[in-house]
């Protein structure tokens, strides 16, 4: 299978986006580059930059591998996918709108009604409540992917907690810090204004015509695997980092417990899944969210970020159906692309995919993080049947896409470079403007030949650089 390498051409040749860091590369002692390497490691571990790994046995966590070779991309091509991404997250939030109003798209029958209130993610309880600017999707994290003819395509939406920021603002620090030669001879794009962003985005959001809102960052606590980023990203941004058993809801707004007494929260920036939000309201019983908060939504006193429900919206089913969205309620054509998607619970999907599961990636509608895919290619002959049971007692619940050959960067594996698959997050915020950092996060696959980047499936990071 032919495979798109980002740094260099087909004859070998460096791609010219990516020769200053190929001259560094090659002037640089290995012994000096195996030294920086090492501080990186040092580093990250003194910070505290870890993630849970599903299936580790020697602990709960352990760190991100870093590569120092960056993902560069050029100015000119961030900016068409920069307005992909606008057009993209701006569509999706119209959707989520709608289907809690009037339910256009449903009506104007562009996609299937059983689809979206037959959708586990899809929250009846939030019909009819208005939301500041209309915004359901405040932070979204967008994954791209380049195929073998260096082509984006979104391969998935994370609406409704997206996570790894925090890394691309760490790795980027981790660059600067140990090379900064390379970030004197040439125009890379900042992002550590990140932070600024989402601040002021969730100050945007806040409900009613709060001069000076009081926001705070719910976290499940330090047995969350991303809790690193949860406290880091509270303390860049001067906010308080707070669990449900801070928080009270009392006449129909939300408080904050502190040493001088209640104070009242205006925006809730909750990495906390909608089930465990509300015991009241959902999950009796959650241990990890504020009894009547949905309540204090419904009345307007308080905004979440993520809204509740938006998972309906990034749900792999719902997926397919987001070009539409972008010519229903944009009028425009979308920039950029989905991978070819089979809904499984269609009939001639289903029986083209279990007779091409050894070609195919098959993932669960509700799955994130890696977990619960069937890689056909690289799966044995026991685990594409076993995972055919799976598919015939429920296909609704699976979409199967083509293999692709996602691009490769070159990565240290060892002492020696070797190329790996990446892929691209983007992170796009909605208040009353739509906010972009350049680049976003790059994960990759550090196994030879893994098309799993995911960071809880043992992949590592890069920082991405968009160059002038």
């Amino acid at each position: 299978m032919p495979m798109y390498n980002e740094m260099l051409a087909a004859d070998g040749t460096v791609r010219p986006h990516y020769e200053p860091f190929a001259r560094w590369l090659r002037d640089t002692p290995p012994e000096r580059i195996a030294q920086d390497r090492h501080a990186a490691d040092l580093l990250f571990h003194r910070v505290g930059i870890t993630f849970a790994v599903y299936g580790e046995s020697s602990g709960t966590e352990r760190l991100i591998p870093f590569d120092i070779v960056p993902h560069v991309i050029p100015g000119p091509e961030w900016d068409r996918l920069a307005a992909g991404l606008r057009q993209r997250v701006t569509a999706l939030n119209r959707f989520l709108h709608d289907v809690y109003h009037g339910q256009e798209i449903l009506r104007a029958g562009k996609i299937p009604r059983e689809d979206v209130e037959g959708n586990t993610q899809f929250r009846r309880e939030m019909a009819g409540i208005d939301l500041p600017g209309g915004i359901y999707a405040h932070v979204a994290g967008v994954d791209l992917v380049r195929d073998a003819d260096g082509e984006h395509f979104v391969l998935e939406d994370n609406l409704r907690t997206p996570s790894g920021v925090s890394y691309m603002l760490e790795n980027r620090k981790m660059m600067m810090r140990l090379f900064p030669e390379l970030f004197a001879v040439q125009a890379i794009r900042p992002v550590d204004h990140y932070p600024d962003m989402l601040l002021e985005t969730l100050r945007e959001v806040a409900p009613g015509d709060t001069e000076n809102p009081v926001i705070v960052l719910l976290t499940p606590g330090h047995f969350n695997s991303a809790y690193f980023e949860h406290a880091f990203l509270a303390q860049q941004m001067g906010i308080e980092l707070v669990e449900g058993q801070d928080l009270f809801v009392q006449d129909g707004a939300v408080f904050m417990r502190t040493t001088q007494g209640p104070q009242r929260v205006d925006v809730i920036y909750r990495r906390i899944d909608d089930d465990f939000l509300d015991p009241v309201a959902f999950r009796p019983d959650s241990m990890l969210g504020v009894p009547g908060l949905l309540e204090a939504c419904r009345a307007g006193r308080v905004t979440l970020a993520n809204a509740i429900g938006t998972g309906v919206a990034d749900d792999k089913s719902i997926y397919p159906h987001v070009p539409e969205m972008i010519r229903f309620y944009l009028g425009e054509e979308p920039i950029l692309r989905n991978v070819p998607t089979y809904l499984l619970r269609d009939p001639g999907d289903l029986a083209y995919a279990l007779a091409h599961l050894e070609e195919l990636v098959v993932k669960e509608t509700q799955g994130s993080g890696g977990y619960g895919m069937l890689v056909g290619p690289t799966a044995t002959r026991e685990e594409r049947e076993r995972y055919r049971s799976r598919i015939l007692a429920a296909p609704e619940r699976f979409i199967a896409q083509p293999t692709l050959a996602l691009s490769q960067v070159p990565t240290f594996c060892g002492e020696a470079l070797s190329p790996r698959h990446v892929d691209l997050r983007p992170y796009v915020l909605s208040g009353r403007a739509t906010r972009l950092a350049p680049g976003g996060l790059t994960r990759v696959a550090l196994r030879e030949g893994s098309l799993v980047v995911n960071s809880s499936q043992g992949g590592g990071v890069k920082d991405t650089w968009v160059v002038d």
